[in-house]
């Protein structure tokens, strides 16, 4: 066969030419082989952020305080055992408010915490300002402290749908550590209640306490005065000097379903 002059002469079929171009020819068994090219590391795949306000799987308390809790239909009866409650818990050393918060907590049919400013103030061991030796500025920051800590735990617990009761001695005549500090700690949605028993009844049992929870007589009835500031504040009041702790516990139901229909203005 012949071919033009000028054309070239096609490449002799080779070993490995592919139809569409020339392609190297396999190495004989016998060739030095080169390095295997490595591949590159496979690439982890992008962990979705964690959402906002999250530890873990428990969400954080919102930025914004405790709303009020939403009163039921008129037609229904407010059941505080079943509703989501922030309930703060007043009262003279004395009065009962631990022993009623801790019944009334552990018998309700929803997840209850109790939350003692008393406790979270003694967590200060060393250079604890202990208010029986004198109010001063650092007993009072202290006091403060603990109740920062108190609303912060009361907000986490409430906003993972766990109801809070908290107590301290509230007293009416100090605004600077009165209730004013709750609500902007807590919310607006706290329901206050006063237990406010005879004084014969608080001195009785002040004299059961020991340690820094026990006071002197006169102490107990500086104090026990004082917290008469609350009748005609609009608070409700509960006086337990005859009522054992179950009693004044379901009797705290009582109050908070009243609460609840008509919140009290504080």
């Amino acid at each position: 066969m012949q071919h033009a002059v000028g054309s070239p002469l096609p490449p002799p079929h080779q070993p490995g030419q592919g139809p569409t171009g020339w392609q190297p020819a396999a190495q004989h068994p016998g060739a030095p082989q080169g390095p295997a090219p490595v591949p590159p590391p496979p690439t982890a795949p992008p962990q979705p952020p964690l959402p906002p306000d999250t530890t873990g799987h428990v969400p954080l308390p919102p930025g914004a305080p405790v709303g009020m809790p939403s009163a039921p239909p008129a037609a229904a009866v407010p059941d505080p055992t079943t509703t989501t409650l922030a309930v703060l818990l007043i009262g003279p050393a004395g009065a009962g408010k631990t022993s009623v918060a801790k019944y009334w907590a552990d018998h309700r049919r929803v997840p209850t915490a109790h939350i003692s400013l008393d406790d979270v103030r003694e967590w200060v061991r060393s250079g604890f300002a202990d208010p029986q030796s004198g109010w001063n500025e650092h007993s009072e920051a202290q006091y403060r402290l603990a109740r920062r800590t108190c609303g912060f735990a009361a907000r986490n617990f409430l906003a993972n749908g766990i109801s809070c009761i908290l107590d301290d001695a509230v007293f009416p005549d100090r605004p600077v550590v009165g209730l004013g500090g709750w609500k902007r700690h807590v919310g607006p949605g706290l329901l206050p209640v006063v237990l406010l028993p005879g004084l014969d009844i608080v001195l009785e049992r002040n004299a059961e306490r020991t340690g820094n929870r026990r006071l002197t007589d006169e102490e107990v009835a500086r104090i026990h005065g004082r917290m008469a500031g609350w009748y005609g504040s609009g608070l409700p009041i509960i006086d337990n000097s005859q009522l054992d702790v179950p009693t004044t516990a379901r009797l705290l139901d009582e109050v908070l379903s009243r609460a609840i229909a008509s919140p009290p203005t504080w």
